[in-house]
C-alpha cells in the first residue's frame, strides 16, 4: 500500500509539472501572439462577394486600383475560399511590407437566401481568427458586395469582437437588406432580426452603402428601397452611416465592383479613410449622397 500510495503521488506531481510547463508554453505563446497583434501596421481591406460568385469576384476591381495606383504601390491579394465541409483554401499571398493588402472571403456553400447568410457569417468568424493568427492584424475595413454586405452586417452583430478586432470601414455595394421587397414597410424576417441586433454592431463604425441605380427603381437585380433599408439597421446604431448612390451605364447589379464612381469611393473612403462623405472628389461626387450620421 505504501508504494502504491508513492507511486500515485509521484504521477501526481510529475502532472502537475507536466501541466505547468504546457500552460508555460501556451502564456508565453499567447502573449507573443498578443504583441504581435499590438504591434501590427497592417490593416487589410477584406472583401466579401455575393450569393453564386467567387473569390475571383472582384479581380477587375484589385487590377484598376493596382494600375492606376501603382505610384504608390500596389496591394497584394490574398483569397481564402471556404468549402462546403468548413475547411479553408488558401491562394495568393499578403505581403509583409504592404500595409494595405487585399483579402477576399468566398464561400462554396453561396446559395441565395437568408439560413446561408447566417451560416457564411459564422464561418466568416472561423476565417477571420484564422487569418489574424497567420498574419497578426486587429485593424481591418470590410467591403461586401450583394450578399456579401450581408454576411458582414451578421457577422458584425452576432460574432465580432472588439476586444480582438477593430473594424473601421464597412462599404456596402448594391446589398440588399430587405431582399426582393420594393416596400420599406413590408419587413422581411432577416431585415427585422438585423434591425433587432442593430445594438451589437460597433459604435465606432463608419459605414458606406451603395446603392446602383439604372432607372432610380433597381440596378437590374436589387431594388434601390431595398438597399436603402440598410438605414433602419446603421442608423443612431453607428458612428456614420452615408448612403450612395450611383447611376448610369455601368450602376448595374453585377458591375458595381468595376464601376469608375464605386472604385473612387472605395480609393477614399476606405483605402484612404477620408471618412467625410462632404469632401468627395469631383468624380466621386458625381454620386448622390445622404449622411445619417449620429
Amino acid at each position: 500500500m505504501a508504494k502504491s500510495t508513492k507511486f500515485m503521488l509521484f504521477l501526481t506531481v510529475l502532472l502537475t509539472v507536466i501541466i505547468a510547463l504546457f500552460g508555460r508554453v501556451w502564456m508565453l505563446s499567447e502573449h507573443q501572439n498578443d504583441r504581435a497583434i499590438q504591434k501590427s501596421r497592417m490593416e487589410p481591406v477584406i472583401f466579401v462577394p455575393g450569393s453564386s460568385a467567387t473569390v475571383r469576384r472582384f479581380d477587375d476591381l484589385f487590377a484598376t486600383i493596382n494600375s492606376e495606383d501603382r505610384d504608390k504601390g500596389t496591394h497584394s491579394v490574398l483569397k481564402v475560399q471556404v468549402n462546403y465541409d468548413g475547411s479553408l483554401t488558401y491562394s495568393g499571398h499578403v505581403d509583409g511590407s504592404n500595409r494595405r493588402p487585399f483579402i477576399v472571403v468566398g464561400f462554396e456553400r453561396n446559395q441565395d437566401n437568408y439560413p446561408t447568410i447566417q451560416a457564411d457569417s459564422e464561418a466568416l468568424s472561423k476565417v477571420m481568427n484564422d487569418l489574424q493568427s497567420r498574419y497578426h492584424f486587429r485593424n481591418f475595413s470590410a467591403v461586401g458586395h450583394s450578399n456579401g454586405g450581408l454576411i458582414w452586417t451578421d457577422y458584425l452583430e452576432n460574432y465580432y469582437s472588439s476586444t480582438n478586432f477593430h473594424i473601421r470601414t464597412l462599404m456596402t455595394l448594391g446589398t440588399p437588406f430587405n431582399f426582393s421587397e420594393t416596400s420599406t414597410t413590408r419587413q422581411t424576417t432577416m431585415l427585422s432580426d438585423m434591425i433587432d441586433g442593430a445594438s451589437s454592431l460597433p459604435s465606432d463604425l463608419v459605414v458606406y452603402s451603395v446603392a446602383g441605380s439604372e432607372d432610380y427603381t433597381d440596378d437590374g437585380k436589387v431594388p434601390v428601397q431595398s438597399v436603402l433599408s440598410g438605414k433602419y439597421i446603421f442608423q443612431k446604431n453607428v458612428a456614420k452611416y452615408t448612403q450612395t448612390t450611383v447611376s448610369g451605364d455601368n450602376a448595374g447589379h453585377s458591375k458595381l465592383p468595376e464601376n469608375p464612381e464605386v472604385i473612387n469611393l472605395i480609393r477614399e473612403l476606405v483605402l484612404q479613410n477620408q471618412n467625410d462623405g462632404s469632401k468627395l472628389s469631383p468624380k466621386s461626387a458625381k454620386s448622390i449622397s445622404q449622411d445619417f450620421s449620429r
